[in-house]
């Protein structure tokens, strides 16, 4: 008789099974009879853009404040791979009339974003070397940096210089490089 159940129960079985995966697959109708969709698939239709316009920071002609220039970057979804190209673009220089703030020659040799959302970036000694020295120009060099890293990524709140991996005290003899720096609105203009 358990044999005559089973047999009974089995395509019972198949059947309310069927039901609920055609149920699950096609959606469901609310109250006002309408379909509605999965927001998984809503999800993965969106396409992400391809560029994204970022604002980066060179010195004006007199070597008195930064000035944003707008320049659009590969979009990227991961915070790191956006830094590396900000700063890959601040070592380029400048497209319009501005002037760089980091000297020639200079080399990022990583970049990285911690967990308190600190962002190490470490360049080439060409940094110490080339730079022309000067209170005022040694804090464009630094919140070029910073506030470019800081202003485009809401993912970094400070950011760290290293210079050829280690951490020094001063640029060029005027600015304390030892502890991570805040965005800095007072240098831009």
């Amino acid at each position: 008789m358990a044999l005559n159940a089973d047999k009974i129960n089995r395509p019972a079985r198949i059947s309310l099974l069927s039901i609920l995966c055609l149920f699950l697959w096609t959606g469901c109708e609310d109250p006002a009879g309408q379909k509605t969709v999965t927001q998984k698939s809503q999800v993965h239709s969106e396409k992400l853009p391809d560029r994204i316009v970022v604002h980066l920071y060179f010195s004006d002609s007199d070597n008195a404040f930064l000035v944003s220039e707008e320049r659009s970057l590969s979009a990227s979804i991961r915070p790191e791979a956006l830094g590396l190209q900000i700063m890959k673009a601040l070592l380029e220089g400048p497209k319009q009339t501005l002037e760089p703030t980091i000297p020639e020659g200079t080399l990022l040799r990583g970049f990285y974003i911690l967990k308190n959302r600190t962002a190490y970036v470490d360049l080439s000694r060409e940094l110490r070397e080339g730079h022309p020295g000067g209170a005022k120009s040694e804090l464009l060099t630094i919140y070029s940096m910073v506030n470019s890293l800081i202003l485009n990524i809401p993912e970094i709140e400070t950011v760290k210089i290293l210079v050829e991996g280690k951490e020094e005290t001063t640029l060029a003899g005027h600015v304390d490089l030892r502890f991570p720096f805040r965005a800095n609105m007072l240098f831009i203009r």
